[in-house]
């Protein structure tokens, strides 16, 4: 990113000539490493199925080439990125280290340089074979982090698992949380025409406003819960809508809209009705790991049987088992 008359926006080349302005990249305690930079480039906002296959395809086609790679990416949509590069790189056996910043690279107080001179440490040193995010000095697991500020360094948590690793004065290692090395990597390209819905219950919602979305069209819905999974029940609207979108073929997974904690269906009576309606649960899964494994099973030729079967099944870290 660099400043423009309408604010922040990539410009092409830009990055190129700022890494060749940092001494600490040419030093000899970093490994070698090459600048690929995708045409067009673009805002994190902007981000879409087809460039999350873009990125997997680029790491696949140079998996021989490169003992690891550090992917730059804008905060706004890095762990949805992070989580769908987790599931459609199967067979990972390198690491894959996700980083950005909160502050442009064009600004004086950056945190661009400390993460990319790290992330590039990590990623030529580190026994990893799992996408993980490094941003403020910590290394997740991929598909755990989500964003939790808009404007603090510590832009990203890892609130259901911990940290892989800290950058102090060392960088420390969490190794026996590390993901067992795969047999090589092996792309599964997302398909960019899977139907996905995310939504979000509050106090008051109007389910009857979300009728037309489900549809036999949609085929993967992620329900934003309260809690370890409860929903209302004050207009007995929802389950008819939930049991039309099962009906239809819709894989429904519940997710929490807690930072912290699990999904337990069933644990409370709001919760029930869910469970026998054919809801899945997404226990303490993200939402952006829930969307990005729907995307993964749907893409991978998966019928709807076999993706709610999966759906709770840990396939990547992505899932804390035995809850």
């Amino acid at each position: 990113m660099t400043v423009t008359k309408d604010g922040y926006a990539p410009l092409p080349g830009y990055f190129a000539n700022v890494l060749d302005s940092i001494p600490e990249l040419k030093s000899p305690m970093l490994p070698e490493w090459e600048l690929i930079e995708f045409d067009p480039l673009l805002d994190s906002t902007d981000i879409t199925v087809d460039e999350w296959t873009k990125i997997g395809r680029l790491i696949e086609s140079n998996k021989d080439r490169f003992d690891g790679f550090v992917v730059l990416h804008g905060t706004d949509t890095m762990a949805y990125t992070a989580s769908a590069l987790s599931f459609m790189l199967e067979g990972l056996d390198k690491p894959v280290i996700m980083t950005g910043s909160q502050i442009p690279f064009c600004e004086l107080r950056s945190d661009a340089r400390d993460n990319l001179i790290s992330s590039l440490l990590i990623a030529g040193s580190a026994p990893l074979s799992e996408v993980c995010l490094f941003f403020g000095g910590r290394l997740m697991r991929g598909n755990r982090s989500t964003k939790v500020s808009a404007d603090g360094m510590n832009a990203f948590d890892s609130p259901n698992f911990p940290l892989l690793a800290k950058a102090g004065i060392h960088i420390n290692y969490n190794r026996e949380l590390f993901l067992p090395r795969e047999n090589g990597i092996h792309l599964v390209p997302f398909a960019n025409n899977i139907p996905i819905a995310v939504l979000k219950i509050f106090p008051g919602i109007q389910f009857d406003l979300f009728d037309g979305i489900l549809t036999e069209r949609l085929r993967g819905l992620v329900l934003e819960a309260f809690g370890s999974g409860n929903v209302p029940a004050y207009d007995k609207a929802l389950l008819p809508l939930i049991r039309k979108a099962v009906d239809n073929g819709t894989v429904v997974t519940v997710c929490t809209q807690c930072l912290h904690g699990t999904v337990d269906i069933g644990a409370y009576a709001s919760s029930a009705a869910l469970k026998q309606n054919g809801v899945v649960s997404g226990f303490d899964m993200t939402v952006e790991s829930a969307v990005a494994k729907l995307y993964y099973l749907y893409s991978k030729g998966c019928k709807n049987r076999e993706i709610i079967e999966r759906m709770p099944e840990n396939l990547r870290g992505e899932l804390t088992v035995n809850l």
